[in-house]
């Protein structure tokens, strides 16, 4: 382990924290804005990231590559509801088998904003608005993610990439105050 990768990744996570804060601020989810991933401060995640600390990509995938799992990605999906992830479970139909259960509107939200700010993070000074959705793009079928969360963040997505950022953030304001749309 380097010393210099407990500042490196303290920046990069904080650096994100503050990213996803203000784009859940804009949007008017302040509350989640102000919570947003405390648990990578956790030494579970914290001293992970440092270890495997890459600066391009989630140090987690490295910790995967290494111990076949990411210690630090079961304990972050598992207390941070704006993952998809943390909302797979088994199916009323016990012949389903697992399943993606719809997210809370505010969630999904969150997810799109923690997901444009780490297209910035992990991109600074290459970002551009088709980041997040080509990142998306990669594994979406591989997913298991409810139909209509899927729906809602392909949606937003898609604004982000063709219309700006600015259009995404007003659409996530409308959506927060129309969730019968969801």
């Amino acid at each position: 382990m380097q010393y210099a990768n407990i500042f490196k990744h303290l920046r990069t996570i904080t650096e994100h924290k503050l990213a996803v804060m203000e784009l859940c601020f804009r949007v008017g989810l302040i509350k989640q804005g102000l919570l947003h991933d405390l648990s990578k401060y956790s030494p579970e995640e914290f001293i992970t990231g440092i270890y495997f600390y890459q600066g391009t990509r989630s140090p987690n995938a490295a910790e995967k590559m290494v111990r076949g799992y990411s210690v630090a990605w079961l304990h972050h999906k598992g207390r941070n509801k704006h993952h998809f992830e943390y909302w797979i479970d088994y199916a009323i139909d016990p012949t389903e088998g697992l399943v993606g259960m719809k997210m809370p509107l505010r969630y999904v939200l969150e997810m799109c904003c923690d997901r444009i700010a780490a297209s910035k993070v992990y991109n600074k000074g290459h970002y551009t608005t088709d980041i997040p959705w080509n990142y998306y793009q990669r594994t979406e079928k591989l997913l298991l993610i409810h139909p209509d969360t899927k729906k809602l963040l392909e949606k937003i997505l898609l604004i982000n990439k063709d219309q700006g950022e600015e259009r995404a953030i007003a659409f996530m304001r409308w959506m927060l105050r129309h969730p019968e749309r969801y």
